[in-house]
C-alpha cells in the first residue's frame, strides 16, 4: 500500500495533508492522535467513504490505482475496515450476510459462490480463531450485541474474507482481555500490511513498528503529523527528548532576548540623553548622534525580525493537569457500599446469579469479564442504587457521556456554578489546562469529540467533590500520551472507585483490587 502527497477534506476543511506513506506486508503501522486529529480520515479515504474528497495526491494497492475504484471493488480487492462502531442491521442473521459478503468477493474474483455446507465449514472454522459463541452468529448483524461482541463479530468476517490489507479503527474497544491477548496475536501473526488507529498503550507497545502520529498545533488550529519507523515505546522516548531540547532552545532564545533588549535599552537612553544635551553649536556632533540613533534603532527592528524565527514552547497534547480536591479522602476501611444482586439480567437475557461486593476507602476496584458478561448493566445497577444516599457523594461516569452531560449546554456552562467571575475564570482555567480551546469551551457539547467529552466527564466528577466513582471504561476514548496524565490523577484520587475497564495499564497502574464478573458472580482476582 503506497500513499504519496495524499491531501483529504471534508465539508471544504482540509484533514489529511501531505501523507506519504508504504505500508508493506508483516509491517505494523499504528496511526495515533487526539480526537479530531485525522486518524480515522486516512482509513475511511482508503475504503472510499464519500464524505471526504481527495484533492490531490495517489494511493496505489499492489500497482492497481486505488482512488479509481468504487468502495465495493475496493472491498473486492481486499481492503475494508473494522469499523470502530459497527452499525445494527436487523432481520439480517450473521451467517447469510457474511456468506454473501464472501461470494461477492468470489465473483469479483471469477471463483464459483461457496456452498451452504462450504461456507458452514469455513465458518466454523474461523469463529474457534476469535473464539465466537455458536449463538451469535446466528442471530441478526449486530442485534442487541455488547461492544465487544460486535467487535468479535467483525473480526471473525475479516478472517472469512481474507483481507489483503488490515485496517482497523480502534479494534481494542470493548474487547475483553482474553479477547485483547487473541488481537495482539492475529495483528503479530499477519503477513499482510497492518493499519490501525488506537488509543491503547498496550497494543502500540506490543504490536507496532511504525508510527503515525497526526497532532494538533498552535490551540488546535494547525495540523501536523509525524511518520516514524520504530515502535512505540521508542517514539515516546524520543518525542521526550525532543520536546525537551526544544524548550531548552526556546528558553534560551528568549533569555538571551532579554540581555540584548537590556544592553539595547542602555544604549538607547544613552544616545537620548546625549542628543537632548548637545549645544547647537556642534552641529557636527548633533548629525553623529542622529546617525547613532538610526542604528540603534535598526538594531531593534532587527531584534524583532530575530524574535519571529524563535521556536515556540512545545505544547504537546499530553501537557493537561487533571484538577481534584486533594483534601477529599474517604476514611481508610469505611464501608462505600455493600451491594447484592440475587439475578442480574439484561432485559430478557441472564447474565449472572448471587452478585455481591462490598467496597471500603479508599480503595480503586476493577471489574473484569468476557464480552457480554453484564459488566455495564451491573454498574448501572449499582448507580441506581449509589444515587439515593444521601451519606456519600457518590458520581457515574457512563459510556454514553451525554446521558451525564447536557449535550446543549456548554463545556463553561457545565463546570460553572452561575457564580461570580472568578468562579467563570476558574471554570475556564480548569478547562484549559484539560486542552479546551476558547471555541470548544463556548459549543454545544454533543459537538465535542468522544476524548473532550470523556475529559469533561471527569473534571465534573472529580470537581464536583464526589467521594465514591463508578467509572465505565473512562479512558477508552484518551489519547494514548494523555493517558498517563489521567492514570496518575486517579491513582492519587482520595476516594473510592468502581470502574469497568480493559485498559490493561488502569488496571495494573491503578486498581488495587479486582473482580473477575462471571455467570456465578463476582470473584476476587489475586
Amino acid at each position: 500500500l503506497e500513499i504519496k502527497d495524499l491531501h483529504a477534506s471534508i465539508n471544504g476543511k482540509e484533514i489529511l495533508k501531505g501523507i506519504n506513506l508504504t505500508v508493506k506486508p508483516g509491517e505494523v503501522h499504528a496511526i495515533m492522535g487526539p480526537n479530531g486529529s485525522g486518524k480515522s480520515t486516512l482509513s475511511s479515504v482508503l475504503v472510499g467513504n464519500p464524505a471526504f474528497e481527495v484533492t490531490k495526491g495517489s494511493v496505489t494497492f499492489y500497482g492497481k490505482n486505488l482512488l479509481e475504484l468504487s468502495p465495493e471493488d475496493r472491498s473486492h480487492e481486499g481492503i475494508f475496515l473494522s469499523f470502530q462502531y459497527p452499525v445494527e442491521i436487523p432481520g439480517v442473521s450473521m451467517v447469510n450476510f457474511m456468506r454473501a459478503a464472501v461470494n461477492e468477493q468470489r465473483k469479483y474474483k471469477g471463483l464459483p459462490a461457496l456452498t451452504a455446507s462450504e461456507f458452514l465449514k469455513l465458518m466454523r472454522e474461523k469463529r474457534a480463531v476469535v473464539e465466537l459463541d455458536n449463538k451469535l452468529a446466528n442471530r441478526s448483524v449486530n442485534e442487541g450485541f455488547s461492544g465487544g461482541e460486535k467487535k468479535r463479530l467483525f473480526l471473525l468476517k475479516l478472517l472469512i474474507e481474507k483481507p489483503n490489507v488490515l485496517l482497523l479503527d480502534e479494534p481494542t474497544n470493548d474487547l475483553d482481555l482474553r479477547a485483547l491477548d487473541w488481537l495482539e496475536r492475529l495483528i503479530l501473526s499477519s503477513k499482510i500490511p497492518v493499519l490501525y488507529v488506537s488509543h491503547d498503550e498496550t497494543l502500540l507497545e506490543h504490536t507496532a513498528n511504525v508510527i503515525l502520529h497526526f497532532e494538533q498545533i498552535r490551540r488546535k488550529t494547525a495540523a501536523q503529523h509525524t511518520l516514524e519507523r520504530m515502535g512505540y515505546r521508542a517514539y515516546v522516548e524520543r518525542r521526550n527528548a525532543m520536546l525537551a531540547h526544544q524548550e531548552q532552545i526556546a528558553a534560551k532564545q528568549r533569555a538571551d532576548q532579554r540581555a540584548r533588549e537590556e544592553r539595547w535599552q542602555q544604549i538607547y537612553q544613552r544616545v537620548e540623553h546625549e542628543q537632548n544635551v548637545i549645544t547647537r553649536a556642534n552641529p557636527s556632533g548633533g548629525r553623529l548622534l542622529k546617525k547613532k540613533m538610526h542604528a540603534v534603532k535598526s538594531q531593534q527592528k532587527r531584534m524583532e525580525r530575530e524574535q519571529e524565527e524563535f521556536l515556540n514552547f512545545p505544547d504537546p497534547e499530553e501537557a493537561v493537569e487533571l484538577f481534584f480536591n486533594r483534601e477529599l479522602r474517604f476514611p481508610k476501611g469505611k464501608e462505600a457500599f455493600s451491594f447484592y444482586l440475587p439475578h442480574l439480567q439484561a432485559g430478557e437475557k441472564a447474565l449472572a446469579d448471587h452478585i455481591k461486593l462490598t467496597l471500603t476507602g479508599p480503595a480503586h476496584a476493577a471489574v473484569i469479564g468476557e464480552n457480554g458478561a453484564g459488566k455495564t448493566t451491573l454498574l448501572q445497577a449499582i448507580w441506581e442504587e449509589l444515587k439515593q444516599r444521601k451519606d456519600i457523594h457518590a458520581g457515574y461516569m457512563p459510556q454514553d457521556y451525554l446521558t451525564l452531560l447536557d449535550g446543549e449546554q456548554t463545556p463553561v456552562e457545565i463546570l460553572w456554578d452561575g457564580g461570580d467571575r472568578a468562579a467563570l475564570t476558574l471554570a475556564r482555567t480548569r478547562l484549559g489546562s484539560m486542552k479546551f480551546t476558547a471555541d470548544e469551551m463556548e459549543r454545544p457539547v454533543r459537538t465535542l469529540s468522544g476524548g473532550q467529552q470523556a475529559k469533561l466527564c471527569l473534571l465534573k466528577l472529580l470537581l464536583g467533590g464526589c467521594d465514591v466513582l463508578l467509572l465505565d471504561e473512562p479512558t477508552r476514548n484518551l489519547s494514548p500520551l494523555t493517558g498517563p496524565v489521567i492514570r496518575e490523577a486517579l491513582r492519587h484520587y482520595g476516594g473510592a472507585f468502581l470502574c469497568v475497564t480493559h485498559d490493561r495499564k488502569l488496571i495494573s497502574e491503578v486498581c488495587t483490587q479486582v473482580y473477575q464478573l462471571t455467570e456465578h458472580g463476582l470473584e476476587r482476582q489475586t
